[in-house]
């Protein structure tokens, strides 16, 4: 049996277009939902991946649509594939229940692992590049120097550190690190 999977990831978004491609692909049901790709927990995607058996074929209209990362979508395609289930993404014309199919999904995760690890090397090289130049990333400080100064005096004089925080109007965990520094 044909089951399809389509996910959007707002709710202002439509699923139209990707539930027609899976009807044309001859899908006999349908899981849908409306929610980020980036979530672990996604209950229409677990419901359909439990009620595939030996012989389905999982459909979905692109590889995005199914997996977090690429890790997660080789993971689903593995476990599909110890359970003796097929798998065919509509947009990149891959189908794993052929030998040729498998070999394509092979390169194609393989070549998106390469590309996420140059990106990762651009960015390495990038912020070493800013760091050799004198800028630090991060999120700026709450509290200038002096600030800080003042924190540090305010709680040698036994003030507490929650009103600390209140004075200088940020989170104790703030000041917890100021402190801590």
């Amino acid at each position: 049996m044909k089951i399809g999977y389509a996910r959007v990831s707002t709710s202002s978004q439509n699923t139209q277009l990707q539930l027609d491609a899976l009807k044309n692909a001859g899908c006999k049901n349908i899981y849908e939902e409306k929610v980020s790709g980036a979530k672990k927990n996604r209950d229409e995607l677990i419901q359909c991946l439990k009620s595939l058996r030996a012989g389905d074929v999982l459909i979905v209209w692109k590889l995005d649509r199914l997996g977090r990362s690429l890790q997660n979508l080789l993971e689903i395609i593995n476990d599909l594939d110890k359970r003796e289930i097929g798998f065919k993404s509509l947009t990149e014309s891959i189908d794993t229940t052929t030998s040729t199919g498998k070999l394509i999904f092979n390169i194609f995760g393989s070549l998106a692992e390469f590309e996420r690890d140059l990106i990762k090397d651009r960015v390495n090289a990038g912020l070493e590049v800013a760091r050799k130049n004198g800028r630090i990333g991060g999120r700026p400080s709450a509290l200038t120097k002096e600030q800080k100064e003042i924190a540090m005096t305010m709680r040698r004089g036994g003030a507490l550190k929650s009103d600390i925080a209140k004075h200088f109007n940020v989170s104790r965990q703030t000041i917890y690190k100021i402190l801590k520094d």
